[in-house]
Protein backbone atom coordinates (compact mmCIF):
# COMPACT_ATOMS: atom_id res chain seq x y z
CA UNK A 1 0.00 0.00 0.00
CA UNK A 2 1.49 3.64 -0.82
CA UNK A 3 1.64 6.34 1.76
CA UNK A 4 -0.70 9.31 1.45
CA UNK A 5 0.90 12.81 1.62
CA UNK A 6 1.37 14.05 5.00
CA UNK A 7 2.24 10.30 6.70
CA UNK A 8 6.16 9.31 7.53
CA UNK A 9 7.32 6.34 5.34
CA UNK A 10 7.40 3.30 6.60
CA UNK A 11 11.11 1.60 7.02
CA UNK A 12 11.69 -2.09 6.37
CA UNK A 13 13.25 -3.00 9.34
CA UNK A 14 13.52 -6.55 7.85
CA UNK A 15 15.21 -5.71 4.91
CA UNK A 16 17.66 -3.78 6.97
CA UNK A 17 18.24 -6.30 9.00
CA UNK A 18 18.55 -8.63 5.79
CA UNK A 19 20.85 -6.74 4.66
CA UNK A 20 23.10 -6.01 7.65
CA UNK A 21 23.23 -10.02 7.97
CA UNK A 22 24.20 -10.26 4.39
CA UNK A 23 27.00 -7.41 5.03
CA UNK A 24 28.64 -9.31 7.95
CA UNK A 25 28.57 -12.89 5.63
CA UNK A 26 30.48 -11.19 2.81
CA UNK A 27 34.10 -11.36 2.69
CA UNK A 28 34.68 -7.75 3.78
CA UNK A 29 32.32 -8.18 6.56
CA UNK A 30 34.04 -11.26 7.78
CA UNK A 31 37.43 -10.00 7.95
CA UNK A 32 36.00 -6.88 9.95
CA UNK A 33 34.49 -9.27 12.68
CA UNK A 34 37.86 -11.25 12.81
CA UNK A 35 40.13 -7.77 12.72
CA UNK A 36 37.90 -6.36 15.64
CA UNK A 37 37.87 -10.47 17.87
CA UNK A 38 41.61 -9.97 17.38
CA UNK A 39 42.16 -6.78 18.65
CA UNK A 40 39.42 -7.34 21.79
CA UNK A 41 41.58 -9.92 22.33
CA UNK A 42 44.95 -8.59 22.35
CA UNK A 43 43.52 -5.63 24.31
CA UNK A 44 42.53 -8.33 26.70
CA UNK A 45 44.73 -11.12 27.02
CA UNK A 46 47.68 -8.97 26.33
CA UNK A 47 48.18 -7.01 29.87
CA UNK A 48 47.78 -10.57 31.52
CA UNK A 49 50.78 -12.18 29.61
CA UNK A 50 52.87 -9.91 30.02
CA UNK A 51 52.13 -9.48 33.68
CA UNK A 52 52.69 -13.67 33.61
CA UNK A 53 55.98 -13.86 31.68
CA UNK A 54 57.25 -10.70 33.66
CA UNK A 55 57.12 -12.73 37.14
CA UNK A 56 59.16 -15.43 36.25
CA UNK A 57 61.51 -12.71 34.71
CA UNK A 58 65.10 -12.25 37.16
CA UNK A 59 65.31 -9.02 36.46
CA UNK A 60 64.47 -6.66 39.15
CA UNK A 61 61.58 -4.47 37.17
CA UNK A 62 58.99 -6.10 35.69
CA UNK A 63 59.83 -5.98 32.31
CA UNK A 64 59.67 -9.07 29.24
CA UNK A 65 61.99 -6.83 27.28
CA UNK A 66 64.94 -7.79 29.16
CA UNK A 67 65.29 -11.08 30.30
CA UNK A 68 67.67 -12.15 32.57
CA UNK A 69 66.66 -15.51 33.01
CA UNK A 70 63.82 -17.83 34.66
CA UNK A 71 63.14 -17.18 38.31
CA UNK A 72 60.88 -18.04 41.22
CA UNK A 73 62.20 -15.73 43.55
CA UNK A 74 59.29 -13.19 43.06
CA UNK A 75 57.07 -16.10 44.37
CA UNK A 76 59.48 -16.62 47.66
CA UNK A 77 59.42 -13.16 48.34
CA UNK A 78 55.92 -13.14 48.98
CA UNK A 79 56.28 -15.09 51.65
CA UNK A 80 59.00 -13.68 53.05
CA UNK A 81 57.76 -10.08 53.30
CA UNK A 82 56.05 -9.97 56.91
CA UNK A 83 53.32 -7.11 55.86
CA UNK A 84 52.39 -8.75 52.43
CA UNK A 85 51.24 -11.85 54.64
CA UNK A 86 49.88 -9.90 56.79
CA UNK A 87 47.49 -7.77 54.40
CA UNK A 88 46.84 -11.56 52.97
CA UNK A 89 45.79 -12.66 56.68
CA UNK A 90 43.64 -9.36 56.92
CA UNK A 91 42.02 -10.24 53.25
CA UNK A 92 40.91 -13.35 53.96
CA UNK A 93 39.74 -12.66 57.64
CA UNK A 94 38.07 -9.92 56.07
CA UNK A 95 36.48 -12.28 53.18
CA UNK A 96 35.10 -14.50 55.87
CA UNK A 97 33.14 -12.06 57.38
CA UNK A 98 31.53 -10.30 54.42
CA UNK A 99 30.80 -13.97 53.50
CA UNK A 100 28.89 -14.85 56.69
CA UNK A 101 27.22 -10.97 56.51
CA UNK A 102 26.27 -10.90 53.09
CA UNK A 103 25.04 -14.22 52.28
CA UNK A 104 21.91 -14.38 55.07
CA UNK A 105 21.69 -10.57 54.45
CA UNK A 106 20.64 -11.26 50.92
CA UNK A 107 18.98 -14.15 50.98
CA UNK A 108 16.42 -12.22 53.71
CA UNK A 109 16.24 -9.44 51.24
CA UNK A 110 15.49 -12.28 48.37
CA UNK A 111 13.17 -13.76 50.39
CA UNK A 112 11.05 -10.86 51.16
CA UNK A 113 10.76 -9.64 48.42
CA UNK A 114 9.75 -12.58 46.28
CA UNK A 115 7.52 -14.07 48.98
CA UNK A 116 5.86 -10.66 49.79
CA UNK A 117 3.39 -9.45 47.43
CA UNK A 118 2.86 -5.86 48.64
CA UNK A 119 2.86 -2.83 46.18
CA UNK A 120 6.79 -1.46 48.32
CA UNK A 121 8.33 -4.32 46.63
CA UNK A 122 9.33 -2.29 43.65
CA UNK A 123 10.53 0.52 47.04
CA UNK A 124 12.03 -2.14 48.52
CA UNK A 125 14.10 -3.29 45.78
CA UNK A 126 15.47 0.16 44.94
CA UNK A 127 16.71 0.41 48.63
CA UNK A 128 18.18 -2.92 48.87
CA UNK A 129 19.86 -2.60 45.59
CA UNK A 130 21.29 1.08 45.79
CA UNK A 131 24.25 -0.23 47.84
CA UNK A 132 25.79 -1.44 44.10
CA UNK A 133 25.20 2.01 42.46
CA UNK A 134 26.66 3.94 45.80
CA UNK A 135 30.75 5.11 45.11
CA UNK A 136 33.07 2.86 47.07
CA UNK A 137 34.49 5.68 48.46
CA UNK A 138 31.25 7.10 49.63
CA UNK A 139 30.34 3.44 51.09
CA UNK A 140 33.79 3.67 52.59
CA UNK A 141 33.62 6.49 54.19
CA UNK A 142 29.92 6.93 55.70
CA UNK A 143 30.33 3.11 57.35
CA UNK A 144 33.87 4.36 58.91
CA UNK A 145 31.98 7.78 60.45
CA UNK A 146 27.93 5.34 61.53
CA UNK A 147 30.86 2.56 63.39
CA UNK A 148 32.33 5.61 65.21
CA UNK A 149 29.80 8.05 65.74
CA UNK A 150 27.27 5.45 66.65
CA UNK A 151 29.07 3.02 68.64
CA UNK A 152 32.51 4.58 69.23
CA UNK A 153 34.16 1.81 66.90
CA UNK A 154 37.46 2.60 65.86
CA UNK A 155 38.40 2.65 61.61
CA UNK A 156 40.22 -0.45 61.07
CA UNK A 157 39.41 -4.48 60.03
CA UNK A 158 35.88 -4.52 61.58
CA UNK A 159 34.63 -1.33 59.58
CA UNK A 160 36.06 -2.26 56.44
CA UNK A 161 34.09 -5.51 56.69
CA UNK A 162 30.92 -3.91 57.51
CA UNK A 163 31.70 -1.59 55.03
CA UNK A 164 32.02 -4.44 51.97
CA UNK A 165 29.16 -6.34 53.24
CA UNK A 166 26.85 -3.06 52.51
CA UNK A 167 27.18 -3.87 48.83
CA UNK A 168 28.63 -7.25 48.31
CA UNK A 169 24.62 -8.05 50.14
CA UNK A 170 23.23 -6.67 47.06
CA UNK A 171 24.88 -8.73 44.55
CA UNK A 172 23.94 -11.76 46.60
CA UNK A 173 20.43 -10.85 46.54
CA UNK A 174 20.20 -10.67 43.05
CA UNK A 175 21.64 -14.33 42.70
CA UNK A 176 19.17 -15.41 45.17
CA UNK A 177 16.14 -13.75 43.10
CA UNK A 178 17.24 -15.09 40.07
CA UNK A 179 16.96 -18.65 41.52
CA UNK A 180 13.59 -18.52 44.03
CA UNK A 181 11.90 -17.05 40.57
CA UNK A 182 12.73 -20.46 39.28
CA UNK A 183 11.18 -22.51 42.03
CA UNK A 184 7.86 -23.95 41.87
CA UNK A 185 5.75 -22.73 44.53
CA UNK A 186 3.56 -25.95 44.40
CA UNK A 187 6.20 -27.58 46.45
CA UNK A 188 6.25 -24.99 49.07
CA UNK A 189 2.08 -25.01 49.35
CA UNK A 190 2.31 -29.39 49.21
CA UNK A 191 4.74 -28.91 52.36
CA UNK A 192 2.19 -26.88 54.00
CA UNK A 193 -0.80 -28.73 52.85
CA UNK A 194 0.66 -31.85 55.16
CA UNK A 195 1.48 -29.81 58.20
CA UNK A 196 5.05 -28.41 57.82
CA UNK A 197 5.71 -25.14 59.66
CA UNK A 198 7.43 -22.16 57.56
CA UNK A 199 10.76 -23.08 58.94
CA UNK A 200 10.47 -26.84 58.50
CA UNK A 201 9.55 -26.15 54.84
CA UNK A 202 11.92 -23.43 54.21
CA UNK A 203 14.80 -26.03 55.91
CA UNK A 204 13.91 -28.96 54.13
CA UNK A 205 12.57 -27.53 50.35
CA UNK A 206 13.60 -23.97 49.93
CA UNK A 207 17.21 -24.08 51.18
CA UNK A 208 18.31 -27.45 49.32
CA UNK A 209 16.95 -25.59 46.27
CA UNK A 210 18.64 -22.75 46.90
CA UNK A 211 22.33 -24.34 47.58
CA UNK A 212 23.77 -24.53 44.39
CA UNK A 213 23.54 -20.45 44.48
CA UNK A 214 24.84 -20.09 48.05
CA UNK A 215 28.03 -21.38 46.82
CA UNK A 216 27.79 -19.17 43.78
CA UNK A 217 27.21 -16.22 46.06
CA UNK A 218 30.26 -17.38 48.31
CA UNK A 219 32.46 -17.33 45.95
CA UNK A 220 31.43 -13.67 44.46
CA UNK A 221 31.47 -12.23 47.97
CA UNK A 222 34.70 -13.63 48.64
CA UNK A 223 36.30 -12.77 45.42
CA UNK A 224 34.55 -9.34 45.64
CA UNK A 225 35.85 -8.85 48.99
CA UNK A 226 39.48 -9.82 47.81
CA UNK A 227 40.04 -7.58 45.38
CA UNK A 228 37.95 -4.40 46.52
CA UNK A 229 40.13 -1.41 47.22
CA UNK A 230 38.54 2.41 47.32
CA UNK A 231 35.61 0.87 49.72
CA UNK A 232 38.62 -0.64 51.97
CA UNK A 233 41.23 2.14 51.85
CA UNK A 234 38.58 4.59 53.13
CA UNK A 235 37.06 2.38 55.82
CA UNK A 236 39.83 0.42 57.35
CA UNK A 237 42.13 3.37 58.87
CA UNK A 238 45.60 2.09 59.78
CA UNK A 239 45.09 -1.54 59.23
CA UNK A 240 45.74 -2.66 55.81
CA UNK A 241 44.64 -5.48 53.68
CA UNK A 242 46.64 -7.36 50.62
CA UNK A 243 45.12 -5.01 48.01
CA UNK A 244 45.63 -1.64 49.96
CA UNK A 245 49.09 -3.08 50.41
CA UNK A 246 50.02 -3.51 46.74
CA UNK A 247 48.52 0.03 46.05
CA UNK A 248 50.84 1.77 48.75
CA UNK A 249 53.41 0.06 47.53
CA UNK A 250 52.95 0.91 43.66
CA UNK A 251 53.72 4.56 44.75
CA UNK A 252 57.25 4.75 44.77
CA UNK A 253 57.83 2.21 41.71
CA UNK A 254 56.47 -1.45 40.33
CA UNK A 255 57.85 -4.65 41.57
CA UNK A 256 57.76 -7.93 39.55
CA UNK A 257 56.26 -9.28 43.26
CA UNK A 258 53.41 -7.19 42.35
CA UNK A 259 53.30 -9.55 39.23
CA UNK A 260 53.76 -12.71 40.82
CA UNK A 261 51.03 -11.63 43.10
CA UNK A 262 48.48 -11.17 40.76
CA UNK A 263 49.65 -14.78 39.08
CA UNK A 264 48.79 -16.33 42.13
CA UNK A 265 45.34 -14.67 42.30
CA UNK A 266 44.80 -15.54 38.29
CA UNK A 267 45.53 -19.58 38.88
CA UNK A 268 43.55 -19.40 41.94
CA UNK A 269 40.04 -17.89 40.40
CA UNK A 270 40.82 -20.37 37.39
CA UNK A 271 40.92 -23.07 39.83
CA UNK A 272 38.22 -22.50 41.65
CA UNK A 273 35.75 -21.83 38.57
CA UNK A 274 37.08 -25.47 36.74
CA UNK A 275 36.37 -27.05 40.51
CA UNK A 276 32.93 -25.25 40.60
CA UNK A 277 31.93 -25.56 37.35
CA UNK A 278 32.77 -29.21 37.14
CA UNK A 279 30.60 -29.70 40.25
CA UNK A 280 28.05 -27.90 38.83
CA UNK A 281 28.05 -30.47 36.27
CA UNK A 282 28.56 -33.66 38.15
CA UNK A 283 25.02 -32.24 40.15
CA UNK A 284 23.29 -31.79 36.86
CA UNK A 285 24.22 -35.24 35.36
CA UNK A 286 23.08 -36.84 39.18
CA UNK A 287 19.81 -34.47 39.18
CA UNK A 288 18.96 -36.22 35.68
CA UNK A 289 20.12 -39.56 36.52
CA UNK A 290 17.72 -39.17 39.28
CA UNK A 291 14.87 -37.73 37.67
Amino acid sequence: MSATVGEPPVLDVGVRANSGARFFASGAGSVLIKLYLGVFFVVLFAPIVIMVAAAFNAYPSPSITIWQGFTLKWFAAIFNDARMMTGLMNSLLIACGVIVIAIPLGLAGALLLTRLESRANGFLYTVLVAPIMIPGIVLGCTSMIFWRDAFGVDAGLFTAMMAQASFIASYCLLLFMARLSRQDRSLDEAAADLGATPFFTFRRVTLPFLAPTIATASVLAFLQSIENFPTTFFAIGPDYTLVTEIASRMRFGLSPMINAIGVIFIVVTVVASLIWASSRVRAERQARAGA
